[in-house]
């Protein structure tokens, strides 16, 4: 039997790296649901629809087509048929998808169809609310996270173009944003597996996760989560 394993966090904190290098050695599909968010936030970006108008963003996300096919490291995502997956990685459509995503119906949406791509299981998926809301059955449910100086760091060191103190202020306003909205906030599951990697190279985050998927004793004691 494959499993549905859940990845939630902050931004910053590794998912989505964890997310593929684990879909890769497991031989699963990841669904990249940050990368579906921004697909969205593609469209509203392009048809002028405003970010804080739900009505007219659920309407546009009934008629959309987002597909998230497999492909090396990643996924190679289709909206509406067209390759867009580099342009969702700018800064404008990762701002506006963290802005469109506080919304419940746009939220009750992805979900819907997030829970049909994974129905079958044989799947990773991360987020923020996966372990909590997309997939709460899910049998692996893995939270993580890391300090935000350390998220700011490597986000800055992905792209740059702006000073570290400006990266790691957005990233703690958005962090604020995820886990104070009304529908689905930023929270670990109960039942989740906290993996704080402040301190961990990728390797050893893998490892950890590797452990906690395999159901040794000791990878699944509980921890409490770090503080910012």
């Amino acid at each position: 039997m494959k499993f549905v394993i859940a990845i939630d966090g902050p931004a910053g904190a590794g998912k989505s790296t964890l997310a593929a290098r684990l879909a890769q050695k497991l031989g699963y599909v990841n669904l990249e649901s940050g990368a579906m968010y921004r697909a969205l936030a593609l469209k509203a970006l392009a048809s002028n629809v405003a970010l804080d108008d739900e009505a007219a963003l659920v309407r546009l996300a009934e008629s959309s087509r987002i597909e998230l096919q497999p492909e090396g490291e990643g996924n190679r995502v289709l909206l509406d048929g067209r390759d867009v997956s580099q342009r969702i990685r700018e800064q404008d459509v990762t701002d506006a998808a963290s802005k469109l995503s506080v919304h419940p119906r746009v939220r009750a949406w992805m979900v819907t169809r997030q829970r049909e791509m994974g129905a079958r299981g044989g799947i990773i998926m991360e987020g923020r609310d996966i372990g909590t809301k997309v997939f709460p059955d899910a049998e692996v449910k893995i939270f993580l996270d890391a300090a935000p100086e350390v998220r700011g760091d490597r986000r800055f060191r992905q792209k740059p173009t702006l000073p570290p103190d400006t990266v790691i202020a957005e990233l703690r306003e958005r962090d604020r944003r995820d886990r104070t909205r009304a529908a689905s906030p930023l929270e670990p599951a109960p039942d989740a597996v906290i993996i704080d990697s402040t301190n961990m190279t990728i390797d050893e985050v893998i490892e950890r996760a590797e452990a906690i998927i395999t159901g040794k004793p000791s990878a699944l004691a509980p921890r409490s989560a770090p503080e910012d």
